[in-house]
């Protein structure tokens, strides 16, 4: 069994959540098109209990993946969980009969939603929701007071402990805090798709985490090939190299990368000790100068990509 670390260090969500910064995201372990029962449940137990093993503290879910799948899953390879175990769950959405994403923010299927996630993890409050703003090709603008409003209204009555939110602009930020505190927003962000580093920030200075999703989502060969060599010049895997540029780039930053590998996810953690020298990071900083121009052309590289759905 790995030694117990703290990957990456840790970070007080809400102010009084400590998780470790490198966490890991279930979404992988539903089947094909985050869409019915693994290939392999022995493998997804075996990746979850990894992932506790090597000290991360922070599980990101949801009741939609699978649908219910992933939940399960936790549950049984997991619960009774660790006294620091956290996980975090998003609602908002739901799935039909052939695996599509249909929205869901009706008080009564948020309430559902949430209820759901409490009943297949075991749990008797959750220690994060985020609330899913729709949008494919990106947050789709306008007010999420109604929605919001009902998530805060669960965590009154003792269902929830800490509110997020996730695909979602600064605006409908500040809309939220209106409303109720937000512990952490969970947005599309890496090396090459920078358009939140003025959120980060923002979030920084106010104690609130930013987890991004698709750490490797969105890049041009050209961007692409500069990981390529960064990673090759440090000897590591250009996920690893991507995972670390992000531990790196503020500490208000949590990962969430998933896999169905235990291999994989070995590889994702050693990104918590992964140096990054001077020159390394100049070059890797440099990629943002060469991001995707125009929503539109990133919005079409993350549908050809088959990972720009309601899964994030």
């Amino acid at each position: 069994m790995a030694a117990k670390t703290h990957p990456g260090g840790t970070f007080a969500v809400g102010g009084d959540l400590t998780v470790t910064r490198m966490g890991y995201g279930a979404m992988q372990l539903a089947g094909p098109r985050v869409f019915g029962p693994p290939a392999d449940h022995d493998a997804a137990v075996a990746v979850l209990r990894e992932a506790v093993e090597r000290g991360i503290t922070h599980i990101d879910t949801s009741g939609y993946y699978g649908p219910r799948v992933t939940n399960q899953i936790i549950r049984g390879a997991l619960h009774p969980y660790p006294e620091d175990l956290h996980i975090v769950t998003k609602v908002g959405a739901r799935r039909d009969a052939n695996g599509g994403w249909l929205e869901a923010l009706a008080p009564e299927q948020l309430r559902a939603q949430v209820e759901e996630n409490l009943r297949d993890l075991g749990l008797d409050a959750m220690d994060v929701v985020n609330l899913r703003n729709p949008g494919q090709r990106g947050p789709q603008p306008g007010s999420i007071a109604g929605p919001f409003t009902t998530l805060a209204e669960l965590q009154q009555e003792g269902l929830i402990r800490h509110l997020g939110l996730s695909n979602v602009i600064a605006g409908q930020v500040a809309e939220a805090q209106s409303i109720a505190p937000v512990a952490c927003v969970q947005n599309h962000y890496n090396l090459a798709s920078r358009g939140d580093d003025e959120l980060i920030g923002s979030l920084a200075a106010q104690g609130i985490a930013y987890v991004p999703f698709f750490p490797l989502g969105g890049f041009s060969p050209l961007q692409s090939g500069t990981l390529d060599a960064v990673a090759e010049q440090l000897g590591a895997a250009r996920m690893t190299v991507a995972l670390a540029w992000l531990l790196h780039r503020s500490p208000n930053i949590l990962l969430i990368p998933g896999t169905s590998s235990v291999a994989h996810l070995r590889e994702n953690v050693a990104a918590a000790d992964l140096a990054l020298p001077a020159d390394a990071r100049a070059e890797l900083d440099a990629i943002g100068s060469l991001a995707c121009r125009g929503a539109a052309r990133c919005a079409r590289f993350l549908l050809l990509s088959g990972i720009g759905g309601v899964a994030g």
